[in-house]
């Protein structure tokens, strides 16, 4: 079955496209087998080499009625405060993963989002794109 492509506008698509140029440069370089950290760290090398602002472990606050409740989530990375972007180095990503990037792009109200994991053999194998519809 094919992942149908959920329509984002052309800005935040082309952060998006800059994204997973990014990290599968970062993944030709190293391969799998680095700890999560490093490959964060140089993705977000790569990407403000390209002039992207990223913010990393970006505290993200649940806010219920009027209180704002800190959960202790942190976004790995939010890139031109637009897309929020997974880093991982795992076996292989779970529910519980892709559960994770979409409570983070709806409590932040972002709609572009990318779970990315580097432990695989070809990266393509490993990054998932998901879109939050309103």
């Amino acid at each position: 079955m094919r992942e149908e492509r959920e329509e984002v506008p052309a800005p935040i698509e082309a952060i998006g496209a800059d994204i997973v140029d990014a990290a599968l440069k970062v993944h030709r370089t190293f391969g799998p087998g680095l700890l999560e950290a490093a490959y964060e760290a140089c993705l977000v090398h790569e990407l403000e080499r390209r002039d992207h602002k990223v913010d990393r472990q970006l505290a993200l606050p649940v806010i219920y009625g009027d209180v704002r409740v800190d959960l202790g989530f942190r976004m790995d990375l939010v890139v031109d405060d637009a897309v929020v972007v997974e880093v991982k180095a795992v076996e292989q990503l779970l529910p519980v993963h892709e559960a994770q990037l979409l409570t983070y792009l709806r409590f932040s109200s972002r709609r572009l989002g990318y779970l990315i994991n580097f432990n695989v053999p070809l990266l393509k194998q490993g990054i998932r794109r998901r879109v939050l519809t309103h």
